[in-house]
């Protein structure tokens, strides 16, 4: 039996998934929903200008819709436009998990209204959680085996920064101490910035345009990493640039280790750790790479062999990059498969 989802906001992460859990048939996409028309949604599955047309084994798919559902080679995918998450009828259509990807119901008791009134078994929040002490925050072969289907019907996959922060903080913890450690994200566009200079109450530099600036912000991805790896907390934070271009991002870390050693130590540690435990997640390169060379890389991070430098042996900078909307996704799907995995 496939397993049987929802996508509640049909935007650049949940379009993605859709597209990614379409190559197998692990997967069946119930239901969508999302305020935009039919239509208009499955004109945006089917052209995207940074990850390019929608392909299943390699061949353009065909997309036809009506006014509330949409057929992908066949297969049929029901939509609505519903605000409340407690109005939609998941059990009815025998959903077992939602991937709640609006951005807005990160809350416990926000995303826990799409299981409530005959709703799904489970939901996966993509974005970090507002309530930590009762959202379990999960990163794919980072602390993904403490998931426990008897207590979480609800979970977060944290931000697609800390999903490439957190395996290299790991690695280095785990084979050198990591002391503490300072982060800052170069941090592609993403669709919440405007194009041109407008008015922003989160931050008023955040509402500046997108294309002709590089904008500090803030970020909590790198203290979402004690959220995964407990003996960091209080030893990361960070801060983010984002910059002019439209997918692929880098995390730059600076950090002191408990133990002397060196880059080239550090390196190899990475190299092993891409290779085995976290294969598939943690990628390696020591080639001469940009950031589009990334597009679509389903890694989580990407570490970059050739960026790092040493100041003395407890003190380095590292680099890992990652397509922060590809990447991402690919976990969304990963952490899916975990879940119904572990709750047959």
């Amino acid at each position: 039996m496939p397993i049987r989802i929802g996508i509640n906001g049909f935007g650049r992460i949940g379009r993605l998934v859709y597209r990614i859990a379409s190559q197998s048939d692990e997967f069946e996409v119930v239901a969508v929903n999302d305020l935009v028309p039919a239509d208009n949604l499955a004109y945006l599955l089917k052209y995207d200008t940074m990850h390019g047309r929608f392909r299943i084994d390699g061949k353009p798919v065909t997309i036809e819709a009506t006014d509330s559902s949409f057929t992908v080679n066949g297969k049929t995918t029901k939509t609505m436009a519903e605000r409340d998450p407690a109005n939609l009828p998941w059990g009815d259509w025998g959903v077992d998990y939602v991937l709640e990807s609006t951005g807005l119901f990160t809350r416990f008791e926000d995303a826990h209204k799409h299981i409530e009134n005959n709703g799904c078994k489970r939901v996966l929040i993509s974005a970090p959680t507002k309530t930590p002490e009762t959202v379990k925050t999960l990163c794919y072969k980072v602390n993904h085996e403490i998931y426990d289907p008897a207590t979480d019907l609800v979970v977060s996959n944290a931000s697609c920064t800390t999903n490439c922060l957190a395996p290299i903080a790991k690695v280095i913890n785990d084979e050198f101490g990591l002391e503490e450690g300072l982060m800052t994200t170069i941090h592609a566009v993403t669709a919440t910035q405007p194009t041109q200079d407008g008015p922003s109450k989160k931050d008023w530099r955040g509402g500046r345009n997108a294309y002709q600036n590089l904008i500090p912000a803030s970020t909590g991805a790198a203290k979402a990493v004690a959220l995964c790896i407990p003996a960091l907390k209080g030893k990361l934070t960070g801060m983010s640039f984002r910059v002019p271009t439209a997918d692929v991002s880098a995390v730059d870390l600076t950090f002191r280790t408990s133990k002397p050693t060196s880059l080239e130590a550090i390196n190899a540690a990475m190299k092993s750790a891409a290779a085995g435990s976290m294969q598939g997640v943690l990628g390696y390169t020591d080639e001469q790479v940009v950031s589009s060379d990334f597009i679509g890389d389903s890694h989580s991070s990407i570490y970059d062999a050739q960026a790092g430098m040493e100041l003395n042996d407890r003190f380095f900078k590292v680099i890992s990059w990652y397509d922060n909307e590809a990447g991402y996704s690919y976990r969304c799907v990963d952490m899916l498969k975990m879940m119904a995995r572990k709750d047959a």
